[in-house]
């Protein structure tokens, strides 16, 4: 019994490592070479990074703020909106973006309110706009367990000194859950990088122009280069545990720093 229960982990282990060196040793060194100096490579990455990171910056107001009300304050229907907004979490990325194409599109409730918005589909913006949506709630629900964390005894005595909420925000509660809020923004940027259904909906899978890392291994495979595919996968894959050690190393970080808790 002792050694069977080794059993389930060793057999997802040896999944995620199979499905990695597959892909790894599927290219012989000559040809990752060639595929790595692929222009169209190149813009893929800087478009998915160059997205991401903006996405993330336009995350950051949007999360932190609602979630910091969230873990503050109290008012009616409070469970129901905490409920909504955990709906981008589980809900499909394609049906999310399906969704906001019929809300921001030329015929939404919001094109005669903004009528440039449309404008912006089917473009770069599309794409941030899609990884914006995505990005925000995993910072919010991030951002409201860390404030919801803070023993309030460090709270009371900052609004005792005279600071407002919005000082006590800044100075004590931020400073205080600093390491959870980047590992809330590393989890973000990760999922930002990853993100396709959305993005097919909003922004369209178009060849050096919404081409991010994720477009570009659909385009690829749908056009039968899959050597390109596979270059573009390695690199998601690669920035993807490079932001999973970068998130370990936070969370080791949290742990070895005193918590202000209750």
């Amino acid at each position: 019994m002792s050694k069977l229960i080794f059993l389930p982990p060793c057999l997802l282990l040896a999944l995620v490592l199979g499905s990695l060196l597959s892909l790894l040793f599927e290219l012989d060194l000559a040809t990752l070479i060639q595929v790595l100096g692929d222009p169209e490579l190149h813009f893929a990455v800087l478009l998915s990074l160059g997205t991401a990171l903006l996405s993330l910056t336009l995350s950051l107001p949007i999360g932190i703020s609602a979630g910091w009300v969230m873990a503050r304050m109290s008012f009616r229907g409070k469970g129901v909106i905490n409920t909504l907004l955990d709906i981008p979490l589980v809900t499909p990325p394609l049906i999310v973006g399906i969704g906001l194409l019929l809300l921001l599109g030329q015929r939404g409730p919001l094109a005669s309110v903004l009528p440039g918005l449309s404008g912006l589909l089917f473009s770069p913006f599309g794409v941030v706009i899609a990884q914006t949506y995505v990005a925000s709630a995993i910072i919010l629900r991030s951002a409201s367990a860390a404030f919801s964390g803070i023993d309030k005894a460090y709270i009371n005595t900052a609004w005792n000194l005279g600071l407002t909420p919005l000082r006590t925000l800044f100075l004590v509660e931020i400073p205080l859950c600093r390491h959870a809020l980047l590992g809330g923004c590393v989890l973000a940027l990760a999922r930002a990088l990853g993100e396709f259904g959305a993005t097919l909906m909003l922004a369209g899978a178009i060849r050096l122009k919404t081409e991010t890392l994720p477009v570009a291994v659909y385009l690829n495979i749908a056009s039968g280069d899959f050597s390109l595919a596979i270059g573009c996968a390695l690199l998601l894959i690669m920035l993807a545990g490079s932001l999973l050690l970068a998130l370990h190393q936070l969370q080791r970080l949290d742990k070895e720093t005193p918590h202000a808790a209750h």
